[in-house]
């Protein structure tokens, strides 16, 4: 695979322009999504809750996997950075319910995030070989 055969997929966040990143590299069989927080990246707006929030990451990974031509059902592995762990137990349940059956390899790390609105943020890997 030549490097022209890479493709850059963006949700138009400003973050992306601002920090100079991609939301997601597809390279061959792989797409490699950069962390995903709770904003609405059409709005900016950003709900309060780490659960809403949670669905909102969801949502925008089910985005980016279809721009990029995957199934969420492809996704291999997952990373979940969350602010305060007395949040997981908010988030436990919408990520039962997005990944129960699928159950992609995961790590969940409790940490800062870059804004103090973020109360999570979600990586994620895909693979459809």
């Amino acid at each position: 695979m030549t490097r022209s055969q890479r493709r850059l997929i963006s949700t138009g966040s400003p973050f992306e322009r601002e920090i100079g990143y991609s939301r997601a590299v597809v390279q061959g069989d792989w797409c490699v999504i950069s962390g995903v927080t709770g904003y609405d990246y059409a709005t900016m707006a950003m709900p309060e809750g780490i659960a809403d929030q949670a669905e909102n990451c969801f949502a925008t990974l089910r985005r980016v996997l279809e721009e990029a031509g995957f199934e969420f059902e492809d996704l291999i592995q997952m990373r979940y950075l969350i602010t305060d762990r007395a949040l997981v137990d908010q988030a436990i349940p919408v990520l039962g319910r997005h990944l129960g059956e699928i159950r992609p390899a995961a790590t969940m790390m409790i940490c800062d995030l870059m804004k103090p609105e973020m109360k999570i943020e979600i990586e994620a890997a895909a693979f459809r070989g």
